[in-house]
């Protein structure tokens, strides 16, 4: 199994993702094809303690979900490849706000094409060059130049969607569930063990320009001494709101969506007549704080989303 490990990082993008490194422990073997506008990464693997691909840090902001109809950048029907990114209207779209949308097309980046690769565009105006890295690879078809599928439209929104942030604090997440074509996302063991906390179910389409995106709970809960930065799978103000607007709260991921044979996570969910291809995702039970345990952790801070006087002083 390949993996490989991402920090959190500003994402600007530009001139290649801000703060980006690898891992000097971290060694892979790529034999992977590339395709227009592609680059691949060659190393070799040494231990599955550095294995930690897919605990991606969440940290794409709620502005970036607001951009509903992403299908007017033509990714969607020109193919995520350089094709795709050459277009008068991909440009057209990345100028209107080129720091939140090169956020958005990082994590589009990282959800849709698989690891070892890139996609790089240049700003005619500016000569800006933007290189986003490839790391799940769940529209495999898409990636590779073909017109988007629906269903790899979804998967891939709900991917972002998992990423959403409404804290800005970057934690790990791992994803479950089928990718564009039908194939289980992929966990490591350390993974598997790390990540063990049932958070959240995400599915939608923010491709279509009108479904937006949707957020269940599948498990998680907070008690009035608890925080976490992971709370876009929780309701807001009230039971129908969501935390992290414009995501729709739609309450347990169990009235919508269905599991698979081994209960690891959900394989489609209905809403509102309609089928969507979902991520369902795990957190580390060390990323919920409690107030009054002696330790100052990070949603304890300045108010977010209350401040512990009793871990963190006056």
């Amino acid at each position: 199994m390949l993996m490989k490990t991402f920090e959190s990082r500003s994402s600007d993008g530009s001139n290649g993702p801000a703060g980006w490194r690898w891992w000097a422990s971290i060694l892979l073997v790529f034999t992977i094809g590339c395709g227009p506008g592609e680059e691949t990464f060659s190393e070799t693997e040494t231990s599955e303690e550095a294995q930690q691909l897919l605990l991606l840090n969440n940290g794409l902001s709620l502005n970036g979900l607001s951009l509903n109809g992403l299908s007017l950048n033509g990714l969607s029907t020109n193919g995520l490849s350089l094709n795709g990114l050459s277009t008068t209207s991909f440009h057209n779209w990345f100028q209107v706000n080129a720091a939140l949308r090169a956020e958005v097309m990082k994590y589009l980046v990282e959800c849709a094409v698989p690891v070892g690769m890139t996609r790089t565009y240049t700003a005619p105006s500016t000569g800006t060059t933007y290189t986003w890295n490839g790391v799940l690879g769940l529209a495999p078809g898409w990636s590779s130049g073909l017109a988007a599928s629906t269903v790899e439209l979804q998967v891939v929104s709900a991917c972002m969607a998992a990423h959403a942030n409404k804290y800005g604090l970057h934690v790990s997440v791992s994803l479950r569930g089928l990718d564009g074509a039908n194939n289980v996302i992929a966990t490591t063991s350390q993974e598997v063990t790390s990540h063990t906390l049932r958070e959240a179910c995400f599915f939608g389409n923010l491709f279509d320009g009108s479904t937006g995106v949707f957020g269940g709970n599948d498990g998680l809960s907070l008690s009035a001494q608890q925080s976490s930065p992971r709370v876009c799978g929780l309701p807001g103000a009230t039971s129908t709101t969501s935390q992290c607007s414009p995501l729709v709260y739609v309450g347990s991921c169990s009235l919508y969506c269905t599991r698979d044979s081994s209960n690891t996570y959900y394989t489609s969910c209905v809403y509102n007549g309609v089928t969507y291809r979902p991520v369902t995702t795990r957190m580390k039970p060390s990323d919920i704080a409690t107030c009054g345990n002696g330790v100052c952790e990070q949603t304890e801070k300045s108010g977010l989303p209350a401040y512990c006087s009793a871990d963190c002083g006056s």
